[in-house]
């Protein structure tokens, strides 16, 4: 199938409170373009200098999510134009964030990365440094940025029960959260092989890369 038809049945399935990310790193900008003229304006990278080149060449009312892991001495070169950070997972980076976007006098949308899953190699804050981090007095300092909601990576593997127990623990420490801060909108988990089951645990937003590109090249 083509791009434009795999986003066509992948939209057609989703509720109306769950936004699509497409990810789209290493994809050509022609391919991301067959995306865009399909009607996603929802584009997520990993790599900040890939996301960068492709705002350069892309259309402007594009919204570039960084869903990858973020070096603190990468922000500057997102900070101008990055619609979200999905993978903030420590107040220095939080606070880089807002050093950087406090110099385009813009306020830069962010989730805090949860770690919910088993695997050593995934990022990610603890229940209880996310919770004290938002209830800091630092954080209350912080002008230029703003904290819109969660984001969890669930562990790599068949077993569907322990994927939904992860994004059952995500959705119960977003509800918890949202007491502390209301304006708490956003869980952002779910992947092209568990979207489904991560939107039936409460996700709002889902990203997903090989179901509508097809196989990643790393070449």
């Amino acid at each position: 199938m083509s791009i434009s038809k795999n986003l066509q049945a992948i939209k057609s399935i989703l509720p109306d409170h769950v936004n699509l990310v497409a990810v789209s790193k290493t994809k050509p900008i022609s391919e991301l373009m067959e995306a865009y003229d399909a009607g996603q304006r929802i584009f997520g990278e990993n790599k900040i200098q890939e996301m960068a080149q492709k705002y350069e060449h892309m259309p402007k009312d594009i919204q570039w999510h960084m869903i990858g892991h973020v070096q603190r001495n990468k922000v500057k070169y997102m900070a101008e134009f990055v619609s979200l950070i999905h993978g903030v997972d420590s107040f220095k980076l939080l606070k880089e964030i807002n050093k950087q976007a406090q110099k385009y006098d813009r306020v830069i949308n962010c989730l805090l990365q949860i770690k919910i899953a088993e695997e050593e190699s995934k990022f990610g804050m603890s229940k209880k440094d996310a919770s004290t981090l938002l209830q800091s007095e630092e954080f209350s300092e912080l002008q230029h940025i703003n904290v819109i909601g969660l984001m969890g990576m669930a562990t790599f593997t068949d077993d569907m029960a322990q994927v939904e127990g992860e994004f059952k623990f995500l959705k119960s420490t977003f509800e918890e959260f949202k007491i502390i801060n209301p304006e708490l909108e956003t869980i952002s988990m779910g992947m092209s092989g568990d979207y489904k089951l991560a939107i039936d645990c409460g996700s709002t937003m889902i990203r997903v890369g090989s179901s509508i590109f097809g196989a990643r090249n790393y070449n």
